[in-house]
């Protein structure tokens, strides 16, 4: 994946939830746990300093709205810990483009996409596709259905 610098604010900025503050809300619900540790145990914080999924440590870890999170530095862990909001993915790491449509679905680390500065995951090559190719679309989209998913389990939707 590769970082993707374009003009997404303006078009959102109606949206009902902004994407940058879905950290006031993560909980286990909300927040994509795999092996008890947010996003799989991947650091986020390596996708904006490595340009590339890192596998955190056990030995690097904080606790953010009750999940845990790995790191793969204590560097990268002070970096989230001083601005979870900046480095958390966006719908607590659920698919954007399932966000998109109203669903929830596991992400796979590799697929994800860093737009204006925030942290998107995808759950398969076609959500990939789709948010390369409708990226203001899915965004905005999950943005507006995030409001009514975030606190609701996966297996109910």
């Amino acid at each position: 994946m590769k970082i993707k610098s374009i003009a997404v604010a303006a078009a959102i900025a109606g949206a009902a939830l902004s994407a940058t503050t879905f950290g006031a809300f993560a909980d286990e619900i909300s927040t994509y746990t795999s092996g008890g540790y947010a996003i799989g145990g991947t650091d986020p914080v390596a996708y904006f300093t490595e340009n590339k999924p890192v596998q955190g440590k056990a030995e690097f870890t904080a606790q953010y709205d009750g999940v845990t999170w790995k790191f793969s530095s204590a560097e990268n862990r002070d970096k989230f810990v001083a601005d979870p909001v900046k480095f958390a993915p966006q719908y607590g790491g659920w698919c954007a483009v399932g966000a998109s449509f109203g669903s929830k679905l596991e992400t796979k680390p590799e697929l994800w996409d860093i737009v204006d500065g925030k942290l998107y995951l995808n759950a398969h090559d076609g959500a990939v596709k789709r948010m390369q190719s409708r990226t203001i679309e899915t965004i905005t989209n999950a943005d507006a259905n995030w409001v009514d998913i975030r606190d609701v389990p996966a297996d109910k939707l």
